[in-house]
């Protein structure tokens, strides 16, 4: 059942839901294949800022509705005006930007719920969560060189992350669309599986990711973002205080108990 903080974070095009320790932002603008207004952004923002703020919510799925598209990049008929003039074009960019990283960097595991097309936009969002898990229909593309659109560098770094250098390029450079099994061979998706087996499947990856110490996931999650920086970027104080409050916690009694008793620990995150 919808949480009623999260239902007041949405719009009619941007949902927000609860289901226990799991988190859903879902794009709901299913008759333009889920193509993103700036209004969503905004939306999707204050969905994770409830997210956020929750601590019962220890995982967020991101998915699109409709069963034709995850996301398919931005609302191309709100161009002239959202992005008509310079001005325009330098908030729309720098507010998607925030979402974007927000997404990347939240401190909660993201995972990618990929059912339909996936492409622009909705290709670096996807790139932007932790884990991505598609149907054998779904189609990966990155059109900005069809769209004369230039393509920025945190975007570009993303895709390099998900699938290497010489992937990435041939996405962008050629404009053309793979499918669920190419997408799996390159990485960008952990796990291809048949549609009507996909929300169960995502569903129980997110429950065991709910289960766990959420001080340890946090801790991997914000290692793996340092991990990926230049060297001379990488907070390595952060990191070690990190793996220090994970021993120094309640969980990390409660998970030695219970591995001593045979049963299931119940973690509770401090």
């Amino acid at each position: 059942m919808a949480s009623e903080s999260a239902t007041d974070q949405q719009s009619d095009k941007m949902l927000g839901r609860k289901d226990g320790a799991i988190g859903h932002l879902i794009f709901n603008n299913p008759e333009k294949h889920n193509a993103v207004s700036l209004e969503m952004w905004d939306a999707a923002d204050r969905i994770l800022d409830d997210f956020a703020a929750d601590a019962e919510v220890r995982v967020v799925v991101l998915s699109g509705a409709g069963g034709k598209s995850f996301v398919s990049g931005a609302d191309i008929s709100k161009f002239e005006k959202e992005r008509g003039s310079e001005d325009a074009v330098h908030h729309y960019n720098e507010r998607i930007k925030g979402v974007y990283g927000r997404v990347e960097l939240f401190a909660k595991p993201t995972i990618a719920m990929v059912n339909g097309y996936c492409l622009g936009g909705g290709l670096n969002l996807a790139a932007a969560c932790d884990l991505r898990f598609c149907s054998a229909k779904s189609k990966f593309g990155m059109p900005a060189a069809r769209l004369a659109l230039g393509y920025p560098y945190h975007a570009i770094r993303r895709l390099i992350n998900a699938v290497g250098p010489s992937a990435a390029k041939y996405l962008m450079f050629s404009a053309e669309r793979i499918d669920a099994e190419e997408a799996f061979r390159l990485g960008l998706v952990q796990k291809v599986l048949p549609e009507e087996e996909l929300e169960s499947f995502v569903a129980g990856v997110a429950g065991r990711i709910a289960g766990n110490a959420p001080l340890t996931v946090k801790a991997m999650k914000a290692i793996t973002n340092e991990v990926l920086k230049d060297p001379e970027d990488t907070d390595l104080a952060l990191c070690d205080r990190l793996v220090a409050d994970c021993f120094a916690s309640e969980d990390y009694k409660e998970g030695r108990r219970a591995f001593m008793e045979k049963r299931d620990p119940d973690f509770k995150g401090r």
